[in-house]
């Protein structure tokens, strides 16, 4: 398998799987439990992995998100909790999910699947993707079930990060591209009805060719890995992602 074949393979898998955890029962509870509702456990949770930081970070690394969102899940929640704190606990959160779902799937799987993504990660260079950045601080855990889904966060991360500059380089605006995503969730990233773009040729075409480009530049990062690096990633992807439908807990 190479590089191209595994970005478009694994891009919809990483996708889900990496934000799975987000907004689980088990989740939302274990956020209660600090007194944050889920989409401040999910602000401070995530954006806290960079750290105790201005709003205005936090707006450019959640750049498809409308500020008035992040005033609402990191500045007024940041008055609850510390950052720092919570995202080291959204990571637990994050195990603890992994725990209630992958037990079906092969250690060896995950352990292949871990390597390959933590190897990607380690190559990319810090300074530019905030959030790889930010998860990246984090020691990859012993544990095969846990290090296979920090690996899922990460790439999840870095495609993240790779498809804004995608969107920049193609002169999409934020609003237009996460509107063209998934019109369902433009509301749910803090826009108003009203300010619904026009869907045209135009833009249209610009959202396309920030997608191909995404997976090309996902297949650079992609370009550490052997033949068979690629292969172990993609298949603990489609094994993972496969699991979500049918959860099984570890024994």
């Amino acid at each position: 398998m190479n590089t191209v074949e595994l970005a478009d393979l694994t891009a919809d898998p990483v996708q889900v799987l990496g934000a799975s955890f987000y907004f689980d029962a088990l989740t939302r509870a274990r956020g209660k439990e600090s007194g944050l509702n889920s989409f401040e456990y999910y602000g401070l949770g995530r954006g806290g992995t960079l750290g105790n930081v201005d709003t205005d970070v936090v707006v450019d690394a959640f750049t498809f998100f409308h500020p008035r969102a992040l005033e609402r899940m990191w500045t007024q929640a940041k008055e609850k909790a510390d950052p720092i704190a919570v995202a080291a606990d959204y990571v637990e959160a994050a195990y603890e999910f992994a725990d209630r779902t992958f037990g079906a799937v092969d250690l060896k799987v995950l352990r292949d699947f871990a390597a390959a993504a933590h190897k990607v990660a380690a190559s990319v260079e810090s300074g530019h993707h905030q959030l790889v950045d930010g998860y990246k601080q984090y020691d990859v855990p012993t544990d095969p079930v846990h290090a296979a889904y920090l690996g899922c966060i990460l790439m999840r991360e870095l495609r993240g990060c790779v498809h804004i500059d995608a969107v920049n380089e193609v002169g999409l605006s934020a609003l237009e591209a996460c509107y063209l995503q998934d019109p369902a969730f433009f509301t749910n990233h803090g826009y108003l009805e009203e300010e619904t773009p026009d869907v045209t040729p135009e833009n249209a075409a610009k959202k396309a060719r920030a997608e191909e480009l995404t997976s090309a530049w996902m297949a650079e990062c992609f370009s550490v890995l052997s033949d068979e690096e690629c292969q172990q990633l993609a298949d603990g992807a489609i094994a993972m992602f496969a699991a979500l439908k049918e959860p099984v807990p570890i024994a």
